[in-house]
């Protein structure tokens, strides 16, 4: 299974067309915790008010469909980019040079196919939801207090859209590996063994605790 692998920088094009999608993973990442803590509001709001007051949050399961999307998706480029999805590393842990960068590399193209037939699909979903002479916009609504769907499915696309931008970079960061043979690309996530994961982690503790040190007590 992956952890967080790095991804290597430098003055290039690529290298700043990944860093500026970055931004927008940050804030989308930003956006999907945001949601995840609202949820937990929602439901302290929802059962505190059944216990104290027997008056539970009006429209509790219409929020969740509605956050859903956000929690879910809306990250799922950010993972990309740091290679922190879930995946079996047996096999490719133990390729180097061009051999990883080609398994890489035909990875993301499946990938990147795929999420093109999601964004279709995802958009062709919204189209059917939204119509500018409906009320609210919406030509379906959630049960308990009538909200509109449309903006949770528009979401969906949007994430998906934003994870194909990312995909296009590392489609040809690992191409141009291949074909460069290069040993350590830009732009992508580097592989690395639980060794290595560990020796990055422990690194990254102790500059934190110097940190703290540096800092001293307030």
């Amino acid at each position: 299974m992956a952890g967080a692998s790095p991804v290597l920088e430098d003055d290039s094009v690529l290298s700043r067309l990944d860093r500026g999608l970055l931004r927008v993973e940050r804030l989308m990442g930003l956006v999907a915790g945001l949601a995840i803590f609202s949820l937990m509001l929602l439901a302290v709001r929802s059962v505190g008010g059944r216990v104290t007051l027997n008056a539970p949050l009006m429209g509790y399961v219409d929020f969740i469909e509605q956050l859903m999307p956000l929690i879910a998706i809306l990250a799922v480029s950010f993972a990309q980019r740091d290679g922190t999805h879930i995946r079996m590393d047996l096999l490719v842990e133990n390729l180097r040079g061009r051999a990883l960068w080609l398994f890489e590399l035909i990875s993301v193209l499946l990938i990147l196919m795929l999420m093109l037939f999601l964004i279709w699909g995802s958009w062709a979903h919204f189209q059917r939801s939204f119509d500018l002479g409906a009320p609210w916009w919406s030509r379906d609504s959630t049960t308990d207090i009538a909200m509109p769907i449309w903006p949770a499915k528009l979401l969906v696309p949007v994430a998906f859209s934003v994870l194909a931008l990312r995909l296009l970079i590392q489609i040809y960061g690992f191409a141009r590996a291949l074909v460069l043979g290069l040993e350590k690309p830009v732009a992508v996530p580097m592989v690395l063994d639980a060794a290595a994961q560990a020796a990055a982690e422990a690194k990254a503790l102790e500059e934190e605790e110097e940190q703290e040190r540096a800092n001293g007590p307030d």
